[in-house]
């Protein structure tokens, strides 16, 4: 019915327009029913959006309305695309790392410059690839699927991932890694673990870091993970808050609109989602 009656939604989503602090802005078009990353880009209005694995090879730039303004078909497959990041300079990376079954060889993150995404239609990419050291068989024993990763972000010349865990009962562990942000094969390289809790909602599905580097975020089905006073690159190392969502869906895609608000996707699933949200705090 979401798709077909847009007047019912219109007055569901005027009746029921807040989940606690969690604000629906727009339903996404129907290109985006699986969309797994968001981002924000310097000097530039547009939000940009991607649809997970088994989807097309394209990025979406659209207004904080939903408008579709630019369409942008990368030079690379989607084998898994699960996150966007963003630089100082306005480049944007994608983060074609998803890996359900811990099987994959090929981990990359792809930049695209960032006159690109205002020229072009088709897009050439650097390839930026990486694999943990600590995975020796693939896929692992199902007590050491620890290497899926759904979120990461830029910080000072460096990308940071966060695995999410595939371990039943340990579903809410996410460990962090750096790789430098270059062309080349690096070394994930281990710098510390946070669980949140052992459910399959508190899996890790995206993750952004402030304008003003002094806040992370992590991203659960349900649950918006603050930390704040870290030291350093070691992200767990300060205070952690939690800030529940008060609303259930496949949440995939989060970023910052501002220092103290966020823009929040989820899939549209079972009937619901597939909206952009708006989370202040």
């Amino acid at each position: 019915m979401k798709r077909f009656y847009p007047f019912i939604l219109l007055l569901f989503l005027s009746s029921c327009s807040n989940y606690g602090q969690l604000k629906v802005i727009v339903d996404l078009p129907h290109f985006l029913k699986e969309v797994s990353g968001i981002q924000t880009v310097k000097n530039s209005d547009l939000i940009w959006m991607l649809n997970d694995g088994g989807n097309s090879n394209k990025i979406y730039g659209l207004s904080d309305k939903g408008k579709l303004k630019k369409e942008l078909v990368i030079n690379a497959k989607n084998h898994d695309w699960e996150d966007l990041t963003t630089d100082d300079k306005g480049n944007l990376y994608i983060g074609n790392f998803g890996n359900n079954h811990n099987v994959r060889k090929n981990l990359a993150i792809l930049k695209i410059n960032h006159k690109d995404l205002l020229n072009e239609k088709n897009v050439d990419i650097e390839r930026i690839q990486f694999y943990y050291p600590s995975q020796h068989k693939f896929p692992p024993k199902k007590k050491h699927l620890y290497f899926d990763t759904e979120a990461f972000f830029f910080y000072n010349d460096s990308i940071y991932l966060f695995t999410r865990s595939r371990v039943k009962d340990d579903y809410g562990k996410t460990s962090l890694y750096k790789i430098p942000a270059i062309t080349g094969n690096h070394t994930a390289q281990f710098i510390s673990e946070f669980t949140f809790c052992n459910e399959l909602k508190c899996s890790i599905t995206s993750a952004a870091i402030s304008f003003d580097k002094k806040k992370v975020i992590l991203l659960s089905h349900d649950t918006v993970i603050l930390f704040t006073d870290f030291k350093n690159d070691n992200f767990f190392s300060g205070k952690v808050t939690l800030l529940p969502l008060n609303h259930k869906s496949q949440k995939e895609g989060v970023c910052f609109k501002n220092n103290n608000t966020l823009y929040i996707t989820d899939e549209y699933s079972h009937g619901t989602g597939g909206n952009l949200y708006e989370f202040g705090f």
